[in-house]
């Protein structure tokens, strides 16, 4: 059985650069905020089979944290990324009941492989849906939902949380929307998700699950911008390859920075209680 190899001042350590970042999501880039201004206007000249698509999108959210839908991953295949890390400390064989205990290096480690990988596929995802202009756009919609989703997942997995339990996925939306949210949306949800494991807030977070339009309609406006560039066939290979691979490479540092920090934050508890525990026991 793995055990937790971190020490305190380790994981203080790793809760103050994960706050760094925090600090770092301070505002949009400069094509975040233009793709925010022709929304309104591009939302009136967009053809009607691509505002389906994004009503489609709002569906299959529900449908995801419902019961995970057609975006569920399978833990096994991303228990494999750890075997051979694993095998300095004894076991290159890991399930859902171990990984939890893994050192937040290897994590780490696994997390950022993830969403290097995720982010080249985004790349000739964007590159080959972005070919036909506003029209292949309507597949590329789900496309890079469905694959902003699905890594989200796999860091959740790889930071040793459940995806199919319907709390994670809310959590996994969260970090989908921070993602894609201004400073204002971003510091709403790092005061919630600072919350999330505590006891006091459950009820709050199930509460949660009734205001996930909000999130879809967060996300779908990000398509305002990817429709300004891609309306050009041919050119929108280019527009395609770079957005798809920088929408998810964000979404997955997010993900990868959010897990991690719950994560360290889980086993600080863990010392702490650790710690009461041995001065309230009387001494023999």
């Amino acid at each position: 059985m793995l055990g937790l190899k971190e020490s305190r001042e380790t994981l203080v350590t790793a809760l103050r650069e994960v706050e760094d970042w925090e600090k770092d999501q301070n505002d949009l880039w400069f094509w975040e905020k233009l793709g925010r201004l022709p929304f309104v206007l591009l939302d009136r000249i967009t053809p009607a089979f691509v505002q389906e698509k994004l009503g489609k999108a709002v569906d299959e959210m529900a449908a995801f944290l419902e019961t995970g839908g057609t975006y569920l991953v399978q833990d096994e295949s991303i228990y494999k990324w750890f075997d051979k890390r694993l095998e300095g400390y004894g076991s290159s064989v890991i399930g859902k009941e171990e990984i939890a205990a893994v050192p937040l290096t290897i994590m780490n480690d696994v997390a950022m492989e993830l969403k290097d990988s995720r982010a080249n596929f985004a790349t000739v995802q964007g590159a080959t849906t972005g070919f036909g202009g506003i029209f292949t756009l309507a597949i590329d919609i789900p496309l890079l939902m469905g694959t902003s989703l699905k890594v989200l997942q796999e860091m959740a997995l790889a930071y040793g949380y459940r995806p199919e339990e319907k709390r994670e996925r809310l959590f996994v939306v969260k970090c989908l929307q921070f993602a894609s949210s201004d400073i204002v949306g971003k510091k709403a949800i790092l005061a919630e998700l600072s919350r999330f494991d505590e006891p006091s807030a459950q009820r709050e977070v199930m509460a949660q699950l009734q205001g996930w339009r909000e999130v879809v309609v967060t996300y779908t406006e990000n398509f305002g911008w990817k429709k300004l560039f891609q309306m050009v066939p041919i050119a929108g290979i280019l527009f395609g390859a770079y957005l798809n691979r920088s929408t998810v490479k964000d979404v997955a540092e997010a993900g990868m920075m959010l897990y991690r920090k719950r994560r360290i934050l889980e086993r600080l508890r863990e010392i702490e209680k650790s710690m009461e525990i041995t001065q309230t026991t009387p001494q023999q």
